[in-house]
This record gives structure tokens, C-alpha cells and sequence, in this order.
């Protein structure tokens, strides 16, 4: 389900701008939390209720830097990078949840990490490679356009990942998961509904009506359905066998993009695809077992 998530995204970047695209996601979201506060399976005056400063700046975390600025970072990538790259890439993530688990929730560091984190960089530079190989060999201006579609990935991973970990200080303050996707999506839709007033990039009519419904689509596959899947399979599996049965998403994500998109890797790519994701399931199987 997540990796059918570019086959949507990718080919609507031709027809409306990457801002436009986060903000219709999030109206979406927006709209189906709204109503389950309406319908009552949410307690929205109990939610507030538990807020205070530290829960309030999480929420604002989580909202604007892990929703909103992460996914628009994340899909405007796809304008300047191959999608697959894009994707592979995201599993540095456990780096940076684990190093910020350490720094704010005070979390303990096991000293494979270290070994295994390194490995996850080899993985990541192997992966870039052919993008970077040229600026140790010629004097010319790097590629920027390149450059900044790694530095928007980079952004997302490190977005996504404190996300991680204020989500996690939210869940230990007593909010419920609907409380915390409620506050979370609330947040990164009002921050991108200002943001694309400021940037002039509201929907509109030139737009076409097929738009909406992919936009739809991809949010109830990809977003709510992955994500009711993936949580239903945790309460059935160890976490660490979860984490190893993530692989199978990046490494599908890339074999739909070859297919569906013609998005190929080099053959160092592919390899470094491998180390990475391998390193980033050994992090987590490490994380999870010392929990």
C-alpha cells in the first residue's frame, strides 16, 4: 500500500504543484478526523483538556514539521530526484529517532548502534553515488538541483523522525493515537493552508476533477489503509519481525517505479539500497528487543 503511493504522487506533479498537492492531502485528513470528532469517536474537549506548553509544542512538531513541511519536502523531491532514491533514503530515519530518543527522551544508546548507523551511511552514500561521483572529479558547479533533492530528503527524514519521537513523548503523556493523528494533521493542514495563501498555490479551477479523486485515493490507500494494516499486523507479530517485514517496502516501492514508472537504478544503487535497508531493520530489531 505504501509503495502504490508513488505510482498517485509521481504523475500528479506534472499537473499541480507539489504544495497544492500536501495541502489537498491534508484537507482530506483534515476532514475525515473533523468528522469522527463530530460523530463523537473523538473527544475533542478532552483532548484540549489534557494540553499544556511542552504537549502544545509536541503537537506543533508533529504537525507542522512531521506533516506538512516533511511531506512537501518529500514530494518536492520527487521533482528533482528519482523517486525510488527518495524513498530508499527514508530508512535513515531510525538514525535520527534513536540519536533524538537519546537526546530528549533520554533513552539509553547501545554501542551496536554506532557500528550499525555507519553502515547505514555507507548504505545511503552508495545509493547517492551516482549523483555525487562527478563533484570529485571535475571543478564545474555542483548539480543544484540535485543537491537540493537530496538536502528536501534529508529534511523529511529528519522531519518524520522527530515526529517519531515527539509522537512518542504525546503517547507516554496520555494521548490515544486518534487524539495524536487528530492534533497532528489539524496542525499540518492550518500551517499549509497559510502557506499556500502566502505562496499563491491554492487549489483552484483550472484543476481537474480527476485530481481530487487520486488525491483521495492515495490518501485511503497509501495513508489510512497502509497504516490500519500495518498497525493490525503489530498486534499479531513481534515488533522486530515487523520491522524486518518493512524491507519488503522499500525494495517493492522500487521494483513498482522501475515498472510502472521506468525509474531504474544502478546496479551501486541497488547494493547500497540493500546495505541500507538491512542496517536500518538491524537498528530497529536493536531498538525494539531492548525495549
Amino acid at each position: 500500500m505504501w509503495s502504490i503511493d508513488t505510482l498517485i504522487r509521481y504523475p500528479l506533479l506534472g499537473s499541480v504543484q507539489a504544495s497544492t498537492l500536501v495541502l489537498l492531502e491534508h484537507v482530506v485528513l483534515f476532514a475525515i478526523f473533523g468528522t469522527l470528532i463530530l460523530i463523537g469517536k473523538i473527544n475533542f474537549r478532552e483532548l484540549y483538556n489534557k494540553l499544556d506548553r511542552p504537549t502544545t509544542y509536541a503537537f506543533i512538531i508533529i504537525g507542522v514539521i512531521g506533516s506538512a513541511v516533511s511531506t512537501l519536502a518529500f514530494t518536492k523531491a520527487f521533482y528533482l530526484l528519482n523517486p525510488s532514491l527518495v524513498i530508499l533514503l527514508q530508512k535513515l530515519q531510525p538514525l535520527v529517532v534513536i540519536a533524538l530518543s537519546s537526546f530528549i527522551l533520554k533513552e539509553h544508546i547501545k554501542k551496536s548502534f554506532y557500528l550499525f548507523a555507519v553502515v547505514a551511511l555507507i548504505g545511503g552514500f552508495m545509493i547517492s553515488y551516482p549523483d555525487i561521483a562527478p563533484l570529485f572529479s571535475t571543478e564545474d558547479i555542483p548539480n543544484q538541483p540535485v543537491a537540493l533533492g537530496y538536502s528536501l530528503t534529508l529534511l523529511a527524514v529528519v522531519g518524520w523522525g522527530s515526529s517519531t519521537v515527539f509522537g512518542k513523548k504525546l503517547s507516554s503523556s496520555g494521548f490515544n493515537e486518534n487524539e495524536i493523528l487528530t492534533g497532528r494533521f489539524s496542525m499540518g493542514f492550518l500551517f499549509l493552508l497559510l502557506y499556500c495563501i502566502n505562496t499563491q498555490a491554492l487549489p483552484n479551477s483550472s484543476i481537474n476533477g480527476d485530481v481530487y479523486l487520486k488525491v483521495i485515493a492515495m490518501v485511503l490507500i497509501s495513508g489510512l489503509l497502509g497504516m490500519y494494516l500495518y498497525y493490525h499486523g503489530l498486534k499479531r507479530v513481534s515488533a522486530h519481525v515487523g520491522a524486518i517485514a518493512e524491507l519488503f517496502f522499500p525494495l517493492s516501492a522500487v521494483v513498482i517505479n522501475w515498472i510502472f514508472l521506468g525509474k531504474a537504478l544502478q546496479a551501486v544503487q541497488i547494493a547500497g539500497a540493500l546495505v541500507l535497508t538491512l542496517a536500518s531493520i538491524a537498528i530497529q530489531y536493536q531498538n525494539q528487543k531492548k525495549a
